[in-house]
């Protein structure tokens, strides 16, 4: 009987690996780039999707249950584009809707206030400055979550709102916005802050104005570059291949694209206008 040769199992085909679920990342306007950039350069091939709520900005003279109701409604759009992860990129955001983000969404929700605060306490003496939106200021999310950590650290909270808005017209580097921080910035100089939270998303877009009022000798924590630190540690390691990156605005559209383009330094592509 002749003998029969086994013939070798073929072998299995190659399937790519299924590209990772997009980080949807969520604010009123253009102060979430800020978070965006920070993110991007953390993960530079993961996916990314932008929203600004352009339409509704700002956000921080708004109530809580305004901005709840807005977030949830942004939050639910970013579902349907089928996101694995939201950032809230917005201090009033998080510190009016966090918790019911968290509660109602199956995926993973961060914020920007615990990231700061927790920077703050390992960076302050023992004296922290917080400025942000009105809205956020009246929360006192910062001064909560910094006493969580370490309740005997001083915490100065103050409102710039017109911070947002020179940030939303591309004003950032006037003199006009120095005029704004110097009279903004003064009273928490006066009180020996040792540390400055920048307490909003869009105020990292003015850093080198804020820089250039409270000199050297104050350290400045930037909300954006805390976030996107926890956005790393919970996603770990980025996938491989070009990133594609979706921009949505709910108005404004050819202005958002002149101001991220600049601030990106990159052209913005993929650009959608939506409603909410």
């Amino acid at each position: 009987m002749p003998t029969r040769t086994r013939s070798s199992p073929r072998p299995s085909p190659l399937v790519p690996a299924s590209p990772p679920a997009p980080i949807g990342i969520f604010d009123s306007g253009v102060g979430g780039l800020t978070v965006f950039r920070e993110i991007a350069r953390a993960l530079p091939h993961h996916p990314l999707i932008y929203l600004g709520d352009s339409a509704r900005v700002p956000y921080g003279t708004k109530s809580a249950d305004t901005v709840t109701g807005f977030t949830l409604q942004a939050a639910a759009h970013l579902i349907e584009r089928g996101i694995g992860m939201l950032v809230v990129a917005c201090n009033t955001a998080t510190a009016a809707a966090l918790p019911s983000l968290q509660s109602s969404l199956t995926i993973p929700v961060i914020g920007v206030v615990e990231p700061g605060a927790r920077a703050a306490v390992e960076q302050t003496r023992g004296r922290v400055g917080v400025i942000a939106t009105e809205g956020t200021v009246r929360s006192k999310a910062y001064t909560r979550a910094i006493h969580n950590i370490d309740p005997n650290i001083e915490v100065i909270e103050s409102a710039a709102p017109l911070f947002v808005s020179l940030a939303e017209e591309g004003w950032a580097n006037t003199h006009v916005a120095r005029e704004v921080a110097e009279i903004y910035l003064e009273p928490l100089l006066d009180a020996n802050i040792d540390t400055l939270v920048l307490g909003c998303t869009h105020y990292p877009i003015l850093r080198d104005t804020i820089e250039h009022v409270i000199g050297d000798k104050v350290m400045i924590v930037d909300s954006a570059e805390t976030t996107a630190a926890s956005v790393l540690a919970a996603i770990g390691t980025s996938s491989n291949g070009a990133a594609k990156h979706t921009f949505l605005v709910t108005d404004a559209e050819e202005r958002f694209r002149r101001i991220a383009g600049e601030f990106l330094e990159r052209a913005i592509e993929h650009l959608e206008l939506v409603t909410l």
